[in-house]
């Protein structure tokens, strides 16, 4: 059982705290995610469960063992780095044999790994190629394979996709959750790309600022952001998040717009919102949708726009509107014709409706 355990985690240089006080739990075998912009101290928390890192304050526990510490090399990880630190001079085979080599592992337990590793990675007919002569796929397996032959407790991965082009990024997500599946390891990934997050993680760590912002499923964290940051780091195209305030007439709320706009708040009985109260609308863009006035959708919902940019992207159109002097983002089906300056009617899901506090930024009221 190898789960990894922060308790009070905080790291400083000289006077200045970066990451301040982080308690969570990595479960056994779990794929998670650190996510978050340049500066939020995912890398620096990786590098701490490496030991590349030192820890300030507090504990760091593999199982029920403290590694604050011992030597990175008696920790049981491997990690895979954003720049592949392959050995240029060496072949495939003696790179991911070095590691090896260095514990005095017997020569044919190195073969049997290497071999079988390269098998797994699709790399059997590159083990005599040197790193030059790779793609930068085949060097970032290479790495994988590196750190694969050393069966270690823990797999760490510091963006290890960062280098490669779009597609092959796409390749390689895939490769990396295969992996995953296959080796059934426990496994620490940093990334500053959501979607990578998205789709690789088991559950996703947000950071900012060297605080953990929120942690959940992909699917908790789409679907129901703690904050304003969540709602608007989560999800291609982020999530529209518009400041206005609420005003109550009788027993219905409005969230009024300084232009004007006015859109009412479905009744919730765990509601928290309050008459006058600063607010941050969320919705998101597939919950704004093209319609005629036969919607099934309440005819309070419906409000006229006008298409101030589009951008197709084959499957779907994404729409710049205007509706009332606010712009919000909006999705409509690819093959729909739909031109700047267009007259349109969208609809708006006010069940998937978020509402944030605009001065704690955290959520007050959230949808279905």
């Amino acid at each position: 059982m190898t789960e990894l355990r922060f308790k009070n985690v905080i790291k400083r240089y000289g006077k200045v705290e970066v990451v301040h006080g982080i308690n969570l739990e990595v479960a056994d075998k779990e794929f998670l995610v650190l996510v978050g912009p340049s500066g939020c101290g995912k890398s620096t928390l990786l590098r701490m469960i490496a030991g590349l890192e030192e820890i300030s304050e507090g504990t760091i526990s593999m199982g029920d063992k403290v590694i604050n510490d011992i030597d990175p090399k008696d920790r049981g990880l491997a990690m895979v780095f954003q720049n592949y630190a392959l050995y240029p001079h060496m072949n495939v085979y003696e790179n991911m044999a070095f590691g090896l080599r260095q514990r005095k592992t017997p020569k044919d337990e190195i073969q049997e790994r290497v071999e079988s590793v390269g098998e797994i990675l699709g790399l059997q007919d590159l083990l005599q190629r040197k790193p030059h002569e790779l793609s930068g796929g085949q060097r970032q397996r290479v790495a994988m394979g590196r750190a694969m032959v050393r069966k270690p407790d823990v797999f760490l991965f510091d963006e290890p996709l960062s280098n490669l082009d779009a597609k092959l990024r796409i390749q390689m997500r895939a490769e990396i959750k295969l992996l995953h599946q296959r080796v059934n390891s426990t496994m620490v990934y940093v990334t500053h790309d959501q979607i990578e997050a998205m789709t690789l993680a088991d559950r996703i760590v947000v950071l900012k600022d060297g605080y953990i912002e929120q942690v959940g499923t992909p699917l908790e964290l789409f679907l129901k952001p703690a904050n304003v940051f969540v709602a608007g780091f989560i999800g291609t195209p982020p999530m529209n998040l518009i400041e206005c305030r609420i005003e109550k007439e009788g027993q219905q709320d409005w969230l009024v717009f300084p232009a004007g706009l006015r859109i009412p708040v479905p009744a919730r009985d765990d509601s928290k919102i309050k008459d006058r109260q600063d607010v941050v609308m969320g919705i998101r863009t597939e919950e704004i949708t093209l319609t005629t006035d036969e919607s099934s959708m309440p005819p309070e919902w419906i409000f006229p726009g006008t298409v101030k940019v589009v951008e197709p992207l084959g499957n779907e159109n994404h729409l710049h509107v205007d509706i009332h002097g606010e712009s919000f983002v909006a999705r409509c089906e690819g093959r729909k014709i739909v031109k700047a300056g267009d007259a349109i009617n969208v609809a708006f899901n006010l069940e998937q409706l978020h509402i944030f506090d605009a001065q704690t930024t955290k959520v007050i009221y959230q949808g279905n």
